[in-house]
């Protein structure tokens, strides 16, 4: 069998019971549906329900994307944070055009996030950076990310020194961690059904909020 019949044999979907968007009792912001949404992921034990796909561009248009970690959804936006000297932080500086994409399968749903993400500022930033565990201070103390690296051994001897700093300094935070926030223009909610066809709503921002509308699957 050929990859391309692999691939079409898998199964979509394979849990039954998928729930139901009932897009005429949606909440009035995007906001809420998707805190309602990542608590019921996070409630029904999905591995990484907080995991996201942030899609950025830089300058001249070529596209990135990669994996990262919410930290928080609030009336200013999606919450994440990275180095601003890193090729996300260059992107954004350059672009700040951006999205974010959630998939949980187990519930057959999709959240796409789109806006601008800009820094949530230096005191923001010192904030998250100290609360994340020592572990993953020391990385980003290492900083040199997406740089060519001559061996895992030189990362390995620079990470032990990250995090002999770390612990013995608590409020120690790298000079370039930046807390983002995704400011959206539109946020889509996509639903597949256990039969029958996917729903989609999306919310658009307007000058007096936000509009909703049904999208063709």
């Amino acid at each position: 069998m050929t990859l391309r019949e692999r691939l079409r044999a898998l199964p979509t979907f394979a849990r039954p019971g998928l729930p139901v968007l009932d897009t005429a009792a949606a909440p009035p912001t995007p906001h809420d549906l998707f805190v309602t949404w990542i608590e019921q992921a996070i409630d029904g034990g999905l591995l990484a329900p907080q995991a996201a796909t942030l899609s950025t561009a830089d300058a001249a248009g070529r596209v990135h994307a990669r994996t990262l970690v919410l930290k928080d959804v609030t009336a200013d936006g999606w919450w994440f944070a990275s180095q601003s000297t890193g090729p996300k932080g260059r992107d954004l500086a350059a672009n700040p055009n951006a999205a974010l994409t959630f998939f949980w399968p187990e519930l057959g749903r999709q959240v796409k996030v789109t806006g601008t993400a800009a820094s949530a500022g230096a005191e923001a930033s010192r904030a998250d950076f100290l609360a994340r565990p020592d572990l993953s201070r020391a990385a980003g103390l290492v900083n040199h990310q997406s740089e060519p690296l001559g061996s895992q051994e030189e990362y390995a001897d620079a990470f032990a020194e990250a995090l002999r700093t770390v612990t013995a300094d608590p409020g120690l935070a790298a000079p370039d961690w930046t807390a983002y926030v995704l400011a959206p223009t539109e946020v889509e909610f996509w639903q597949a059904p256990d039969d029958g066809p996917h729903a989609r709503l999306l919310y658009r921002a307007t000058a007096d909020g936000w509009s909703t509308g049904l999208l063709w699957p």
